[in-house]
């Protein structure tokens, strides 16, 4: 044919580092610290709701379009019962395919096209994508690094708006740097959206992975509640992130938009595991609390691992990944580090350049994930100490 196959939008993005890193550890048996998923199921009250739905008959047929009315009534509950927002269970919630579907439903709907997004970078790769096929331009402001963490720069914030900017889409707790923006971050973040008027999308999946104070959702500061689009998924908070059950909240026109957009994806998902989602919600608080101190622990193990074979550490204070710096090591290729690491020492990692516009801002940086069996990990600490300088 005389023209390429794949749309220009899409053609700049290729495969997914976490298929190339996966594939990598599976052919060379290595440790994969790469893909954020973990290595055990969830809580296994939560599985059997699951296997009762199916064995019921609930769900196996196609669930209604914004979602079982349990699982939307229980996204309301949770919203209030953790941060005192009230939410419409029939107007103000949609269950979607997960929070990728939710990102891409929601820029698809939103957005027209050359719009402006102003996205934290290094940034999830999904949401480069999205944006592109919604037609938008991304626009990054970048989280750097400042004693020991990476913080958002106020004043690079205020002056990537234009007249052009629509929306601002923000992740906190922050995926790969671990960063939770704090209080006042999100109150001047807030408070500029108000001013400019724009629309704001927060990914919000690491709710419930932060190691500090607690989670604090934008769509409570001042003037954010009709201006927000709150996402949050299962997959991260009860592991089990092949079910692909994500929600959003928002007000109902926002949520009629974003369902314009989402009915012509998936449409539905996911019927049965909606039910078993609706009931892992309503867990009691010790459940939460109990997976917050088990990834606190192992988040310290192997931070203290990387950190005794020669990286310099970002300890994060949210999600279950750690970024490093491999110049210590006498290293500064993130990609050339992360493909010969499985054959050096059995491990998978991921280099976090793959999730700047410009890769070398993020060339010397290492996202190692810690979402798995404290064994794995101790082993995996074993083997980085064969990195030491």
């Amino acid at each position: 044919m005389g023209r390429p196959l794949l749309n220009r939008r899409l053609a700049a993005f290729g495969t997914t580092i976490f298929a190339e890193m996966s594939a990598l550890a599976v052919r060379t048996g290595a440790i994969n610290l790469g893909q954020g998923f973990p290595d055990t199921d969830g809580p296994e009250e939560v599985r059997e709701a699951a296997v009762r739905a199916l064995r019921d008959g609930r769900g196996n047929q196609y669930p209604p379009g914004p979602g079982i009315p349990e699982l939307r009534t229980a996204v309301a509950e949770h919203q209030g019962r953790f941060y005192g927002l009230t939410y419409d269970p029939d107007t103000e919630v949609l269950v979607t395919a997960g929070a990728t579907e939710a990102i891409a439903a929601s820029l698809l709907a939103l957005l027209e096209p050359g719009d402006e997004v102003i996205a934290l970078e290094p940034y999830y790769d999904s949401y480069a994508a999205c944006i592109a096929m919604a037609g938008g331009t991304r626009v990054p402001v970048t989280l750097r690094p400042h004693e020991g963490a990476f913080r958002l720069d106020l004043d690079e914030l205020r002056a990537a708006v234009t007249d052009r900017t629509r929306l601002i889409l923000l992740n906190t707790p922050h995926n790969p740097t671990g960063t939770v923006l704090t209080h006042d971050e999100l109150a001047a973040v807030a408070a500029l959206a108000v001013e400019r008027d724009l629309l704001v999308i927060t990914d919000e999946v690491y709710e419930h992975l932060v190691f500090g104070d607690a989670h604090t959702p934008l769509a409570g500061f001042p003037g954010m509640r009709e201006r927000t689009v709150t996402i949050s998924s299962a997959g991260k908070t009860f592991s089990y992130t092949g079910w692909k059950v994500g929600w959003i909240t928002a007000t109902p026109e926002l949520i009629t938009a974003v369902r314009s957009a989402k009915q012509y994806l998936t449409y539905v998902s996911a019927g049965p595991f909606q039910y078993a989602v609706a009931e892992a919600l309503r867990l009691p608080g010790a459940y939460f609390d109990t997976l917050r101190e088990d990834l606190r622990t192992k988040r310290d193990l192997l931070a203290d691992g990387l950190s005794d074979a020669g990286f310099t550490v970002f300890r994060p204070s949210g999600t279950y990944f750690i970024t490093t710096d491999i110049r210590p090591l006498g290293e500064s290729d993130g990609f050339a580090f992360c493909r010969s690491l499985p054959e050096r020492c059995g491990i998978v990692a991921v280099p976090n350049a793959v999730f700047y516009d410009h890769q070398a801002q993020g060339a010397p940086f290492v996202r190692f994930a810690f979402c798995k069996r404290e064994d794995v990990l101790k082993d995996a600490a074993a083997r980085l100490k064969s990195l030491a300088p």
